[in-house]
């Protein structure tokens, strides 16, 4: 493991593995990297998709309070993806490489946030390899894939549409839908990340001037959902989270159309200790659209579920 160079509450400093900045190790021949920024109390980000690269996942507001250790999960550069590439990425494969991402921080334990797919992953850490957590941050999360998540997103969808219909930026919004299940490459997955991306907001078109730059800038890799074997990875936590060990903040904006509310709420009821944060004006991005609120939360929640520590590894 290595040496702490810095206090977890303070800034990181020279080139240890908590320096500001770009990291990057070769596991099994593949480059892991991992984006530091900002200062406090240690908090690892796992970014969403799969296959969308990290950087639409920074949250400046957060930096402010904690040191944020950007996840750059493999498969997203063409130098870390699996032989079995686009397949192959389960969230257990995931999980492995946080551990040796976690381990190599050199410190007792840190909080692990994840984001929409990330989510999954992040539970997926906490149930299995839970000793390194302080806490957990399922950010627009769900306890269950498959037909039962797929047709409550679908009833999100339909209320988005009848929300908007006669928008004129309406029906490339459904046919980027329409897309996603046809998708094969990485150009076909950004036109459809892009594409979507209307209906991950509480009201993109009324604030499209802020988040159209955000829109255009997401990129992504194409990868399958599918294990080596090409077997679906489904999920079904619900019984494994009745037993999580970390406390958890779940984290849901009120217009989520893929991880909605009832998700949220299912995820507080079945996670012994757990706190829920609704953000009422919101989708699927909230650290976008209510950035203070969101942070304060998770800063709260950090602050709250950190032991104190002597600077000893």
């Amino acid at each position: 493991m290595n040496t702490p160079t810095a206090h977890p509450h303070g800034p990181a400093s020279g080139t240890g593995p908590l320096s500001p900045g770009t990291h990057s190790y070769r596991l099994g021949g593949i480059v892991q990297r991992y984006h530091v920024h900002g200062s406090g109390p240690v908090c690892v980000a796992h970014s969403g998709g799969p296959g969308i690269f990290w950087d639409y996942l920074r949250m400046p507001a957060l930096e402010e309070h904690l040191t944020m250790v950007y996840v750059e999960p493999v498969g997203t550069a063409e130098d870390s993806r699996l032989p079995s590439h686009p397949h192959g990425y389960t969230r257990e494969r995931y999980s492995r490489f946080l551990e040796t991402l976690i381990n190599r921080l050199g410190i007792p334990k840190v909080h692990l946030l994840g984001h929409s797919h990330g989510a999954f992953v992040a539970a997926h850490h906490a149930l299995h390899r839970p000793e390194r957590l302080a806490g957990v941050v399922l950010y627009e999360g769900a306890p269950v894939t498959g037909p039962e998540h797929g047709a409550e997103a679908g009833r999100m969808v339909e209320a988005f549409v009848a929300k908007h219909a006669g928008h004129p930026g309406l029906p490339d919004v459904l046919a980027a839908f329409d897309a996603m299940s046809s998708i094969s490459s990485d150009e076909q997955t950004v036109a459809v990340a892009r594409g979507v991306l209307p209906s991950y907001f509480a009201d993109y078109w009324g604030n499209e001037e802020r988040l159209a730059p955000f829109r255009d800038a997401i990129r992504a890799t194409y990868v399958s959902g599918l294990d080596e074997g090409l077997t679906p990875d489904v999920i079904d936590d619900r019984v494994a989270l009745k037993g999580l060990e970390p406390p958890a903040l779940i984290v849901v904006g009120r217009h989520d159309v893929i991880c909605g509310p009832r998700w949220a709420l299912e995820l507080d009821e079945l996670i012994p200790d757990s706190q829920l944060l609704l953000l009422e004006n919101s989708g699927h991005m909230g650290h976008i659209e209510e950035p203070e609120l969101f942070a304060g939360a998770v800063r709260d929640f950090v602050l709250r579920t950190t032991a104190p520590w002597d600077g000893a590894a």
